[in-house]
């Protein structure tokens, strides 16, 4: 998209298409577009990662840009080679490919230089106190700070000081870097903030090339000038950080990014905090980062969500300075719109009931043509195998009917998929008075689910017949939290309180038709009535399959029975 064509369809541009329009049609930045993903590789990605994700990438390309992959690996303690790889193959798995992939970490001596440029310009200097009693001379909104006793050190003596800093000669915490800007400023950010702090610790790039490491707000801006960043695009809570930003482009007089700010995505009844997300793992209380309850990408991707129905959801919900809570609804509306166009259709019975079907030959089988996928005739049909013995879900059957209860009961009939009309004659049950077969006669004029006599029936239920059916497990999931907003909680409360315990609910002996035995891990599939699942990508093997639930079906079935098919 051009600054021309931009313009012209500017009604159905967020905000931020709005900004880079209109500086295209200007000649600002020359014209260019450079973005740039800047994740601190101390986490997985997750699903408010792809809402960035998408508008950055998304504005390079639609407007003839760039957009980088930095990694933000300033802190070697909570950072790992672990985090740089997935959060590498997440980008390219959500259909996207950077132009320049690079690390704060490239940068290192660079932004060593800068500082020392502050300090010979006494803008910057070495404290000596402790964290704590920086934090207590910080003031308030209301009440200016107090200056450091170590604030007029002389450029020599500073300048000596951060040398050792840097060789190593003192332990973590005794010194930091400060810029000096004003500790009366009304700004709280303004008020000397920290550039420098000293960690003896390996970094996963430069080993133990380094002890000192720079603070965010310091890196953050300099690293974008330094790839020439023309849209510096952040979550809304940098917006106080941003005069900051301005304030060392502008004193170190280098090339002037710019940054943006829009509101982070809010999901309900999950959270999006790498620090929670981490104490989950940490904790046993999830299986891994790719979890399929957790928000994160990889545990999306293992629960069966589709690249393309991501990056649906974020389009979906926009671009504002707003912020909000988007219901989970919107997110699984997004894979169920998706799904149901792609997802072949498969028969698969979760908590079985034996059907024997008194009058049908013993030993025979045959086969019937069920469609794959009523949404694309491409999809075309496969063949299912119909024997004497079936399985249907235990809630298809009931001894005493309920009112409008049109499944199966003594006396009443209904319609196979894609099969006969089948009536229940009798049933048996074991010795703890449990219902463990039903005796049944079908129609055999009836065959693909019409009778000949004009008869109609208001019951389809699915089956699977017995001597082929696959044995497996399904897991069936949840939202990971029982409550919408855990914002709403108590500060004193644990959020782990507000866990849903019951997020996971695993069925074992579930019976499959035949077809599932090939399915691959990412290709969804559509259980008939109960959702959309796909084979867990970690736990299923040939030996033992595995399906995960993505997510429920709607009110679709239900326009299935009315179709009469």
């Amino acid at each position: 998209m051009d600054a021309e064509t931009a313009g012209s369809s500017a009604e159905k541009l967020d905000f931020m298409r709005e900004i880079v329009a209109a500086d295209i049609a200007s000649g600002k930045h020359g014209g260019r577009v450079q973005t740039r993903f800047p994740p601190e590789p101390n986490g997985y990605l997750h699903i408010g990662h792809a809402k960035s994700i998408c508008l950055n990438f998304g504005i390079a390309k639609e407007f003839g840009g760039k957009c980088n992959l930095r990694f933000d690996d300033t802190n070697p303690t909570k950072e790992d080679v672990e985090y740089v790889d997935s959060i590498q193959n997440d980008v390219r798995w959500l259909g996207f490919e950077w132009d320049g992939l690079y690390y704060a970490s490239d940068y290192f001596e660079k932004l060593y230089n800068w500082a020392c440029d502050l300090i010979r310009a006494n803008l910057a200097y070495v404290d000596s106190q402790t964290l704590e009693e920086i934090r207590q001379q910080r003031g308030t909104a209301g009440a200016p700070g107090t200056n450091s006793p170590f604030r007029d050190r002389s450029v020599e003596e500073n300048l000596d000081l951060f040398a050792r800093m840097r060789s190593g000669e003192f332990p973590d915490g005794a010194h930091v870097l400060r810029a000096k800007i004003d500790m009366a400023s009304p700004h709280l950010i303004y008020r000397d903030p920290l550039l420098y702090r000293i960690r003896h610790a390996h970094h996963h790039r430069t080993g133990d090339a380094w002890c000192i490491y720079p603070m965010y707000d310091y890196a953050h801006g300099q690293c974008d000038s330094i790839e020439e960043i023309t849209h510096s695009i952040c979550t809304l809570e940098f917006e106080t950080h941003r005069p900051l930003y301005n304030w060392f482009i502008e004193k170190l007089n280098i090339y002037p990014s710019h940054q943006y700010e829009f509101a982070r995505l809010n999901l309900t009844y999950t959270v999006m905090s790498k620090r929670k997300l981490l104490e989950l793992v940490q904790d046993g209380l999830v299986s891994g980062w790719d979890d399929p309850r957790m928000p994160t990408l990889s545990g999306l991707r293992r629960r069966g969500y589709t690249p393309e129905a991501i990056r649906a959801f974020c389009k979906t919900i926009g671009i504002t300075r707003y912020s909000g809570l988007t219901d989970m609804v919107v997110l699984e509306n997004a894979l169920r719109d998706r799904l149901n166009a792609v997802a072949e259709r498969r028969m698969a019975v979760l908590e079985p009931l034996k059907v024997v079907i008194t009058n049908y030959p013993e030993g025979q089988v045959e086969y019937l043509d069920a469609v794959n996928n009523p949404e694309d005739e491409s999809a075309g049909t496969r063949s299912i195998p119909f024997s004497r013995e079936l399985y249907i879900e235990r809630e298809d059957f009931m001894e005493v009917a309920a009112k409008k209860y049109f499944r199966l009961a003594p006396g009443q009939e209904v319609r196979l998929r894609w099969a006969y009309f089948l009536k229940c004659d009798d049933f048996v049950k074991d010795a703890e008075g449990n219902i463990v077969e039903l005796r049944c006669t079908y129609d055999p004029t009836t065959k693909g689910g019409n009778a000949p006599d004009g008869r109609k029936v208001k019951g389809t239920i699915h089956w699977v017949s017995a001597p082929h059916a696959l044995n497996a497990e399904v897991r069936l999931y949840d939202h990971l939290l029982k409550i919408a907003d855990p914002s709403e909680m108590p500060e004193d409360a644990d959020w782990k309180s507000a866990l849903n315990e019951a997020s996971l609910q695993v069925l074992k002996g579930c019976k499959l038709e035949p077809s599932l035995a090939d399915c691959k891990p990412e290709l969804p599939v559509q259980f008939e009535r109960k959702g959309y699942f796909v084979v867990d990508s970690a736990d299923s093997t040939s030996q033992s399959l595995v399906f995960n639930r993505s997510v429920t079906l709607k009110d679709a079935w239900q326009k299935v029975q009315n179709q009469g098919k």
